[in-house]
């Protein structure tokens, strides 16, 4: 059966919203009222649940059953943040009995999950309340919690739905940064969000989010937002600022989004009293998928809309150091199988090298010789086109490296240090301290020389002298870390003509503009270590990701800058 929205939904909650008297925000609709002709769910539980994902907490959830569920087919979901009295304060069951029945939002399984609590041990000390851990802080914790524990007991007893069109979550307050998290980290798995009062400031990082939504590639999902000007104002930051910054972020990305401003505090009134449209809308031309939108007010606008990761090999144990030659065809390493492949400009994979022991980082040179950092013999070497070794530099532990017209670059991660080599093979020591150097790239006019910190948050940057050494040491790169960790992860780079620097993160692919400033997130292709990217294809123009055990590629609006041509000044940047 095919759901559309109703035509006064649609002029209601356009995002151009209609003001509306306080009286009437908080007024409740006869959706959320009891219908005497309307089929009742049935709410079940409390269960009790001990966490494994969060040790030691216990909590209860409960479960809404429709009288029009069948275990014939997977059934949607409704999952809600603060259990049975966030779900029935908001008249839950009551508005998805009177929804379903119209037809204005397909089936759904409720499942009202309480925050955990770590039980006191006795009678005169206090639990450990989890809430704010759980809700507050970034990162996937809440939505594996869910995903590994809470969904799979469900599904025990009803056939749910996989499918993450199928998947809406919703909370108030720190209840709806934590829907919102859980879609944001795995819009795979949930994709429609209600969220209401959201703690979207500083109280675990919530704030950044805005920041976060306006770099990184849209994401399929949509989102419902409420508040009211007079919420908190407190230690943390303004919710009402806050939750309009998420707006104009949401907005500016290009994602579908909608809300409901109004005059209250921090309180369920409104939101209990639009929850009817807001599921309208979140619901509306279902089964039709959501689908990721586009920002066209980017400064950095490289995106192709309908473009994304496309594999192009796979099968190995683990991808690293991309390099393309002059003709675009682009050589990568797998590690631990000490080989060396070759992807043709018809994507064809074959094995260029069959046993170059440990080999990491690759780069090609002007006459077409293909250096790699061979760590497992503690040496550079170079091949021809035939794929004869010959050794270059040895004694010399690498991991990535560079070759540039009077010499090359490489990185000693373990020894934290950066070396130059000659023209006639003389090493030199050009830095040494950065905590883990590892990636290493040249600016499009090879006068800046820009290392990764794999360890740190910043990419180096160093001007390069006439003689090969460094001056000018700098934290140049402005990287973005995961909430868990203090490490960027960074790892390999790439440029581009406008002098955009492309680095390999935990979080994706970071797109720096000349100043240093992260302007684009991509998203990993997959959920492994995202080690190096390089340029590749015979216009430049199509990214090369090595990611865990696969190589990736994915057409972007640039042209990549490879070191084996003439230096390419780029544009002035803009301030």
């Amino acid at each position: 059966m095919r759901f559309v929205s109703l035509m006064f939904v649609c002029l209601c909650l356009s995002s151009a919203a209609v003001a509306v008297s306080a009286q009437d925000e908080n007024t409740l609709s006869a959706d959320s009222e009891r219908q005497t002709d309307v089929p009742q769910g049935e709410i079940k539980g409390p269960y009790t649940w001990h966490s494994k994902v969060f040790p030691g907490t216990e909590r209860e959830y409960w479960i809404y059953v429709p009288a029009q569920y069948g275990a014939s087919k997977p059934t949607c979901v409704f999952v809600v943040q603060d259990g049975l009295r966030r779900a029935e304060g908001w008249r839950v069951p009551i508005v998805l009995d009177n929804l379903i029945h119209k037809g204005e939002v397909p089936v759904q399984i409720g499942i009202f999950i309480s925050p955990g609590v770590v039980p006191a041990p006795h009678e005169n000390a206090q639990p450990r309340f989890n809430r704010s851990f759980e809700y507050d802080g970034l990162g996937d914790a809440y939505v594996r919690f869910l995903l590994e524990e809470i969904l799979p007991e469900v599904e025990k007893d009803y056939n749910i739905s996989h499918d993450p069109n199928d998947r809406a979550i919703a909370g108030a307050s720190s209840g709806a940064i934590c829907a919102f998290t859980a879609a944001w980290e795995r819009p795979n798995e949930f994709r429609r969000v209600f969220s209401t009062i959201g703690t979207y400031v500083g109280l675990r990082g919530g704030d950044v989010y805005p920041t976060l939504v306006r770099k990184y590639e849209p994401k399929p999902i949509r989102i419902f937002l409420q508040d009211g000007r007079n919420d908190l104002n407190l230690y943390g930051g303004s919710w009402w600022v806050a939750n309009q910054s998420m707006l104009s972020a949401l907005q500016f990305a290009g994602y579908d989004v909608n809300h409901a401003w109004g005059t209250g505090g921090h309180d369920a009134r409104q939101g209990t009293a639009v929850l009817p449209d807001a599921l309208r809308w979140l619901w509306r031309d279902y089964p039709e998928p959501i689908i990721a939108g586009h920002s066209a007010n980017r400064r950095t606008d490289i995106l192709i809309p309908g473009e994304g990761w496309e594999l192009v090999s796979e099968g190995h144990r683990f991808t690293e150091g991309p390099a393309v030659n002059s003709e675009g065809e682009v050589f990568f390493t797998d590690i631990p199988n000490n080989r060396i492949h070759k992807i043709d400009s018809d994507g064809q994979v074959t094995v260029f090298v069959e046993d170059s022991p440990g080999v990491n980082g690759l780069m090609f040179s002007r006459n077409g010789s293909l250096y790699a950092c061979q760590n497992g013999n503690k040496q550079i070497v170079r091949y021809n086109s035939q794929g004869n070794e010959e050794s270059v530099v040895e004694n010399a532990p690498c991991n990535d490296l560079i070759v540039l017209r009077r010499g090359g670059y490489y990185t000693d991660p373990a020894n934290k240090k950066v070396w130059y080599v000659d023209r006639d093979g003389i090493r030199t020591l050009v830095d040494e301290g950065i905590e883990r150097p590892n990636g290493i790239i040249a600016s499009p006019d090879q006068t800046l020389l820009l290392v990764s910190d794999t360890a740190g948050r910043f990419v180096y940057s160093f001007q390069i002298q006439p003689d090969g050494s460094l001056k000018h040491k700098q934290k140049y790169g402005h990287l973005h870390i995961p909430d868990d960790v203090l490490q960027s992860g960074a790892d390999g780079m790439t440029v581009d003509t406008e002098g955009r620097v492309y680095v390999t993160t935990r979080v994706g692919l970071q797109v720096l503009d000349q100043l240093g400033r992260v302007h684009l997130i991509l998203d990993k292709p997959q959920d492994a270590w995202l080690s190096n990217v390089v340029f590749g294809g015979p216009n430049l123009d199509t990214l090369y990701v090595t990611c865990g055990d696969k190589v990736y590629r994915r057409k972007v609006k640039a042209t990549g800058v490879v070191p084996w041509q003439s230096p390419q000044p780029p544009p002035k940047p803009r301030l």
